[in-house]
C-alpha cells in the first residue's frame, strides 16, 4: 500500500537536499525538530497559511509507507504527519513546481494523488 504525504519547500532548498541525497528539513522543521508534512486534503491550506506570496516552491510527494510518521494535532485539531528523522530520497515519488496564479495564490495540480 502506498501512503502519500506532501512537503512544500523552496526549490533551492530541495535542490541542495537532492545533491546531498537526504532532506533534513528547513526553517520551522529545524526549529521544531521534525519535518512537517501535509495530506493531500491539507496541502493547499498549508500553502495559504505559511507560504503566501512565495514563489519558486516545490511540492514533494512522499511515499510514507516505510517511514516512521507520527500523526499529531496541529491547527484546528487536525492531525498532521510529522517525521522525527531525515527524509531519504528513496521515499520521493515526484517533485513539481507550484505555480502562482494572477492573484498571487498557489495553483496546485487539478488532482493531488491520494492513496489510502
Amino acid at each position: 500500500m502506498v501512503n502519500l504525504i506532501y512537503k512544500i519547500c523552496p526549490a533551492s532548498i530541495w535542490e541542495k537536499a537532492k545533491t546531498r541525497g537526504i532532506f533534513e528539513g528547513w526553517g520551522i522543521d529545524l526549529i521544531d525538530g521534525y519535518i512537517h508534512f501535509s495530506t493531500a486534503e491539507q496541502v493547499a491550506q498549508t500553502a495559504a497559511r505559511h507560504f503566501v506570496g512565495q514563489r519558486d516552491l516545490v511540492l514533494v510527494t512522499v511515499d510514507a509507507t516505510h517511514l516512521s510518521i507520527t500523526w499529531e494535532p496541529a491547527r484546528d485539531g487536525d492531525l498532521f504527519p510529522h517525521l522525527y528523522d531525515t527524509l531519504p530520497m528513496t521515499a520521493i515519488i515526484r517533485v513539481i513546481r507550484i505555480p502562482v496564479d494572477h492573484n498571487n495564490q498557489h495553483a496546485f495540480p487539478g488532482e493531488i494523488p491520494i492513496y489510502p
